[in-house]
């Protein structure tokens, strides 16, 4: 049947009556009818999203620490072990050996020679004792972190005086803290409600660690966005980002209160690794390429410059990581450091530079 058949009916639209509905009011468009209000969600507003929050939001629900993982017997650690214990009887027996051939030629000599071994031996002792200090430190900030996040959450006045009483204790060596803890103790107890405790704690004594943590990781990211926009190799990038990596996370964990050892530090390192893997923050993707041509980047600085901005965000991210491990509270009552007020300080940062060069 050809297009232009004139006997061909053209599609019209037609309306299905509901319940209760007669077929005349569904036909006549003369009635007028309430608008239908949306099934699934009943105000526009929960349609409203924001990207640029949408990772902070998350992160809120994340723990701060990965569960730790089962121990499993390993033949690896007991390699370590013994080729440990025999290293250790090794040296034992050479300086044992050297003091006898030594008071075999001269007795002062052997005296000497002991003296400096007892030397030895009680710098060995303080160096282990330093650094079992350091990993109860750590774990002394994870407990109170846990338990003031516990005591937020129940609203516990109890349980928020004693995370209280420990944050004291791990803050005190931080002159910046006094007045803050002085006006906690005021009000400890006036406040009834445990919730209030911690926001007035979080508020007062964290406040200025805070400011000091995301101005010391503005000041890193921008030293590395400079250096590695200058080195004239890849490798040389990798290695200063590490190495600013690492001393910003030591930094970090001082200025808290935590002041771990080397073995500590390790274990921090490896902690925020894992804390970025949960969170996925160690990828910069095409969000983050977005919000740098958005800011104009490329149309400001050089390519290389450009490169430093990236690698210095990347340190940031260390960093805000860090901050969250290392903080005695997480945060609750606080608006946490966000990538986006890095980004625009590193933006500007690295036009004025650009412009200077």
């Amino acid at each position: 049947m050809s297009e232009t058949d004139p006997h061909r009916r053209r599609p019209q639209a037609f309306r299905v009556p509901g319940e209760g509905e007669t077929h005349e009011a569904a036909t006549d468009p003369m009635i007028d009818r309430a608008p239908r209000s949306p099934r699934a969600i009943a105000t526009i507003e929960a349609l409203e999203f924001e990207p640029d929050e949408a990772i902070d939001d998350d992160l809120k629900n994340l723990p701060a620490t990965a569960a730790p993982r089962r121990r499993r017997f390993s033949f690896a650690k007991i390699a370590l072990a013994a080729l440990g214990t025999l290293i250790s009887l090794g040296i034992g027996l050479w300086v044992d050996a050297l003091v006898r051939d030594l008071f075999s030629r001269s007795d002062w000599l052997g005296w000497a020679a002991l003296s400096v071994a007892g030397l030895l031996l009680f710098a060995v002792l303080g160096i282990v004792a330093r650094e079992i200090l350091g990993l109860m430190r750590l774990s002394a900030v994870e407990k109170d972190r846990r338990a003031s996040e516990a005591a937020f959450h129940a609203n516990s006045r109890e349980e928020a005086n004693r995370a209280v009483a420990r944050l004291d204790a791990i803050v005190s060596s931080r002159p910046e803290t006094a007045a803050g803890r002085a006006r906690l103790r005021d009000l400890r107890d006036e406040v009834i409600d445990g919730a209030d405790l911690i926001r007035i704690a979080e508020r007062d004594v964290l406040g200025p660690l805070d400011a000091q943590a995301l101005a010391l990781v503005l000041a890193t990211a921008k030293r590395t966005s400079v250096v590695t926009a200058v080195s004239p190799r890849a490798i040389v990038d990798v290695s200063y980002v590490l190495f600013e990596s690492v001393k910003l996370i030591r930094r970090m964990s001082e200025l808290y209160g935590a002041r771990p050892g080397t073995l500590g530090l390790i274990r921090l390192t490896r902690d925020v690794v894992a804390h970025l893997a949960v969170t996925g923050s160690i990828a910069i993707g095409d969000d983050l390429v977005a919000q740098l041509l958005g800011h104009g980047v490329a149309a400001k600085v050089s390519a290389r410059l450009g490169e430093g901005i990236v690698n210095g965000l990347l340190t940031a991210r260390i960093g805000i990581a860090a901050m969250d491990l290392c903080r005695p509270f997480p945060f609750m009552t606080r608006e946490r450091p966000k990538l986006r007020d890095v980004l625009s300080e590193l933006t500007s940062f690295a036009s004025r530079q650009g412009r200077k060069v």
